[in-house]
């Protein structure tokens, strides 16, 4: 009996090494082909860069708040109104003293946050309803392309305007607003590689089976499809970083003296002769970010075209 115990354990033992192994081959191998795509070109270089710093600055500055900055952005202090950009103060200060570098670190959690889970909630769901709607076909893929087309007939600004004007000014009912409006795109594109992919023998053997649809969009569908999503969804969070500050400059992100990149161009955008560095500095911001996920999502599309040999 004892050595009887004694071999279950050993086995067990095996086999938690041998898959402790095998996810150690796998995370290895994830690794490897990120580090080459994104290293594939000059592109996906200046474009994760980019992000990285985007990303890193918004979690360091959640984690911590506004203790890391140098100055508290909004405390203001008059005598040092409309400095010009120094050692002292980076980007300058504006018309209430506020150093306009801890402005722009303090608002850079809005828009990660806002891009982020939207541009997540519409992969995974849009993602997830598109598959279901291609492979299934009939009355399924049918609803769903014309209540997608019920939200491409509205442009997506107005839309997210209208949400925003009803549930109340602030970045969470922008991100909620947005992220109801946002998963179309991905569903279409999702769509579409199922389509793709519903008449491969895999699939088809998956049915026979008696798999289920849902498992079956889960275990071999999207897996696949995820790849053009996230090359899809990379460029798109450039765009709603642009979407956002559009929506902030109008005024339904944040209020003034909070910090915010696109609040503080609508604030200061009638400085923009007198006090240049005021809306200019924050605008910049914004379009370095957007380019640099405009850079990556091309990279990566053109890493993976050469990987699959195209």
């Amino acid at each position: 009996m004892q050595q009887s115990k004694q071999i279950a354990e050993l086995s067990t033992s095996k086999d938690s090494r041998s898959r402790l192994s095998r996810l150690g081959s796998s995370l290895k191998g994830i690794l490897s082909r990120a580090r080459r795509l994104l290293g594939y070109n000059l592109e996906t270089k200046v474009g994760s860069g980019i992000v990285v710093i985007f990303a890193g600055t918004a979690i360091i500055e959640a984690i911590f708040g506004w203790s890391i900055l140098p100055y508290n952005p909004t405390t203001p202090n008059f005598f040092n109104a409309y400095r010009l950009p120094s050692l002292a103060h980076i980007f300058g200060t504006n018309n209430a003293g506020q150093d306009v570098f801890s402005r722009i670190i303090a608002g850079t959690p809005n828009d990660a946050m806002v891009s982020f889970f939207v541009v997540g909630t519409a992969f995974a769901l849009g993602g997830f309803l598109g598959s279901l709607a291609g492979l299934k076909g009939g009355w399924t893929d049918e609803v769903l392309m014309r209540v997608t087309d019920v939200f491409f007939a509205i442009p997506s600004l107005i839309l997210a305007m209208a949400i925003v004007a009803i549930l109340g000014t602030s970045p969470v009912h922008l991100m909620e607003s947005l992220a109801l409006i946002w998963w179309p795109a991905y569903a279409r594109l999702a769509r579409s590689e199922a389509l793709r992919l519903s008449s491969a023998n895999f699939v088809e053997s998956a049915k026979l089976s008696g798999m289920s649809s849902v498992r079956i969009v889960l275990r071999h569908i999207f897996p696949i499809s995820a790849t053009t999503l996230m090359v899809y969804a990379t460029l798109d969070i450039g765009t709603l970083v642009l979407t956002y500050s559009g929506l902030a400059y109008l005024g339904f992100a944040v209020r003034p003296p909070l910090p915010d990149w696109g609040a503080d161009v609508a604030t200061y955008s009638a400085e923009i002769v007198s006090h240049p560095w005021l809306p200019l500095i924050p605008a910049a911001i914004i379009v370095f970010v957007a380019v640099g996920f405009s850079l990556l999502g091309d990279g990566l599309r053109n890493a993976l075209r050469h990987e699959q040999g195209r």
